[in-house]
C-alpha cells in the first residue's frame, strides 16, 4: 500500500506509549529490532568478544566456557543468525520488493486484534514483557507478511535463507503469523491495555 490512512494494533514492549503520541518511521529512521541485532555487543565481565573467548579459551585439548563465557557466546551466536535473517530479508526486499517498508526501519502492528493477541501470546511464552496493547492510525505504507514464513535461525545454507525471504516477501499466504509492517506518520489514538498498572 501507498500512503493510506489505516488503523492497526500494536504490541508496546520497551516502552510505554501515551494517546496523540506521533512516530515518524521515514528511510533513515532505525527501529529497535534494528539496534537489537546490529548494535549491541556481546562481551564477558573482562571486556572479551566471542572472538577472544575462543582465542583464550581453545586449546589442543577442546574448548572449555565457563558460564559466563558459554553465555556470551550463545548470545552472541543468537543475535549474529537473527541479523544474517534479517540483512537477508532486507536485501531480497531491496531487490525484489523495494516499495514495501524495510522491517528495519518500521513498527510492527497487526490488522486485527485477535492478531495483535496472537503475538502477545508468542512474547509471553518468551518471557518478554508486553507494556500496552494499542491502536494506531498509520498514513504511510505497509506490507502484511507472515512471521512464519521468516527465514529460520538455523544452519541452512544463504540460498535457502534467500528462497525463504522471498516467500516472506510475496505476503501473508498462510496466515499463521499475521504481520504488517509500517512506516510513515503513526500517531497512538488508543491505550487498550496496559499491563502495567
Amino acid at each position: 500500500m501507498k500512503d493510506n490512512e489505516l488503523y492497526v494494533y500494536h504490541i508496546v514492549t520497551r516502552n510505554k506509549m501515551s494517546l496523540g503520541q506521533i512516530i515518524s518511521f521515514d528511510k533513515s529512521q532505525r527501529n529497535t529490532l534494528y539496534s537489537f541485532f546490529f548494535e549491541r555487543e556481546q562481551l564477558n565481565s573482562k571486556g572479551e568478544d566471542f572472538f577472544r573467548i575462543l582465542q583464550e579459551h581453545y586449546s589442543k585439548e577442546g574448548l572449555y566456557l565457563n558460564k559466563e563465557n558459554a553465555d556470551v557466546a550463545i548470545k552472541y551466536a543468537d543475535q549474529t543468525i537473527r541479523a544474517i535473517r534479517e540483512v537477508i530479508v532486507e536485501m531480497v526486499r531491496l531487490q525484489e520488493y523495494p516499495e514495501y517498508p524495510s522491517r528495519m526501519s518500521c513498527l510492527y502492528a497487526t490488522k486485527n486484534y485477535e492478531d495483535v493477541l496472537k503475538w502477545k501470546e508468542l512474547f509471553d511464552s518468551y518471557n518478554r514483557k508486553v507494556l500496552q496493547i494499542v491502536k494506531l492510525r498509520v498514513i504511510g505504507n505497509s506490507f502484511e507478511g507472515d512471521g512464519n514464513l521468516l527465514p529460520k535461525e538455523d544452519g541452512v545454507p544463504f540460498s535457502q535463507k534467500i528462497e525463504q525471504a522471498r516467500e516472506y516477501w510475496q505476503g501473508n499466504v498462510k496466515n499463521e503469523l499475521p504481520e504488517l509492517i509500517i512506516d510513515g506518520k503513526i500517531e497512538v489514538v488508543e491505550v487498550i491495555e496496559d499491563f502495567t498498572d
